[in-house]
């Protein structure tokens, strides 16, 4: 009797997501559930859809963003270790080819990994629980009067390095979502956003990522529960079915997670690609 491949709805969804990707490798364009589309503009980063490699036992996914100096990243999936090195030959032959600084490796693991390295995947899902709205010194940016609004500048420009500068710029532009925050002293200290719900590729509602931040010397008062808190309770309050968040393992962000219950859907671990390493 010939043996076909059992194909679960799970499987049709993401090879329908892969075909998307790589039929959008060349355009430059953004699929309309990627949530780098709200910012506009051309996807920096494509897919080199010539040089992907998929056997029944791994599968790599090249791409290549020019930014800064240019990277080749190749993403590697399979469950033997060989996977890593062959990523990586490839990772310095391709950015070679294209003449790019960076080679890496990203691979993901599953939620069982012994000792995770790099990303934590986490999932909150909406529909388990309400999300109650915190007390506390937070909400919507313009909510707060004109001379804390002002602080922001100096909060945004201290916590660059986590995106609140960039986030700032788009605020000015009104090109994104409310933004909540928290404010001590009449201050800005926290801040997340933008607050947006978009449809992913099966059409359910998603929370999208938020930049999140706290002031340095400001942690360890429960600000920044109250800030993530605050954003769960707008996002359920706005129809979001789900949110997915990337939080580096061992992280604030990650614990926090954690200690909310959220669930881990695996992790994602990146490696640099020794440039000397392809024939």
């Amino acid at each position: 009797m010939e043996q076909r491949e059992r194909v679960t709805p799970a499987a049709t969804g993401k090879s329908l997501v892969f075909a998307d990707t790589l039929r959008a490798a060349h355009t430059g364009d953004f699929l309309p559930y990627d949530k780098d589309r709200r910012w506009g503009g051309k996807k920096d980063e494509k897919v080199l859809r010539e040089d992907v490699v998929h056997q029944p036992e791994h599968t790599l996914i090249p791409t290549l963003t020019r930014r800064g100096r240019g990277t080749v990243k190749v993403f590697a999936y399979g469950l033997r270790d060989s996977v890593v090195d062959e990523a990586a030959e490839l990772a310095a032959k391709l950015a070679a080819a294209h003449d790019v600084a960076g080679a890496r490796v990203v691979r993901p693991l599953s939620p069982a990994t012994a000792h995770p390295r790099g990303t934590r995947i986490q999932l909150k899902d909406f529909t388990t629980g309400p999300c109650p709205a915190p007390d506390g010194p937070v909400r919507p940016f313009t909510a707060w009067p004109a001379a804390v609004q002002e602080t922001f500048v100096p909060f945004a420009e201290a916590m660059a390095a986590d995106g609140l500068a960039f986030l700032h710029t788009r605020m000015q532009t009104d090109r994104c979502g409310p933004v909540l925050a928290a404010a001590a002293e009449n201050s800005i200290v926290g801040a997340i956003g933008p607050m947006e719900v978009r449809p992913d590729a099966h059409g359910r509602p998603q929370l999208m990522p938020q930049y999140f931040a706290v002031l340095p010397e400001v942690r360890g008062q429960g600000l920044g529960r109250l800030l993530w808190r605050a954003a769960m309770h707008w996002g359920q309050d706005h129809g979001a079915a789900y949110q997915l968040l990337q939080t580096e393992v061992d992280g604030p962000s990650d614990r926090l997670c954690q200690s909310e219950g959220l669930a881990s859907l695996g992790f994602t671990h990146t490696t640099l690609a020794p440039m000397g390493c392809h024939p």
